[in-house]
């Protein structure tokens, strides 16, 4: 091991600060009123996502489109009204949890996020593979190769969201059965 973080060990690359406590931590301080409840927290290797609701709109709106951009008008100001103290907060849990921090919030239909991470990742890709995403890139889906696969990934996740959720509760049921065996460092 290599002060907290460790090669070698499963299916990750590396050990980061767990962070299974963090909907706790952040439930303790984030300041009272900015969300109608609980955020959802979305947590990987890389970055934390903290997504709020905040309060309704009040008020008759013209149409759709009308309340659409009331909505972002409102996130607007939610993200220009906290922004320092966000980033105070972002600062704290990085140092705790040795990964990036996100913000976004929801209003009614609408959800924006602000500043997400977009970490790169390299593969290797037979030519049957390229060949579909050259043709996402020639059907005008996609600018180039890497925002082809970026699609990709994301509709894989909207359709296979079920069998993705099993598969990450069973990989926590392996690290907790890992985490209670013998330390043999």
């Amino acid at each position: 091991m290599h002060g907290r973080f460790a090669r070698g060990r499963g299916w990750q690359q590396s050990e980061v600060p767990s962070a299974d406590d963090a909907p706790g931590w952040f439930a303790g301080r984030l300041p009272d009123g900015w969300f109608t409840g609980a955020p959802e927290i979305t947590v990987d290797r890389e970055e934390i996502v903290i997504v709020g609701e905040l309060p309704a709109l009040e008020g008759e709106l013209a149409d759709d489109a009308a309340r659409a951009a009331a909505e972002s008008g409102r996130i607007s100001r939610f993200r220009e009204q906290t922004r320092d103290e966000r980033i105070e907060i972002a600062r704290q849990a990085e140092h705790r949890y040795g990964r990036k921090v996100a913000w976004g919030a929801k209003l009614g239909g609408t959800t924006e996020l602000f500043t997400t991470l977009s970490a790169p990742v390299m593969t290797r890709l037979r030519q049957s593979e390229r060949l579909v995403l050259d043709t996402l890139v020639d059907a005008g889906v996609a600018r180039s190769r890497s925002e082809a696969l970026a699609w990709a990934v994301r509709l894989v996740g909207e359709h296979a969201d079920t069998w993705l959720t099993e598969l990450r509760q069973a990989m926590q049921k392996v690290n907790d059965v890992r985490n209670q065996g013998p330390d043999l460092g």
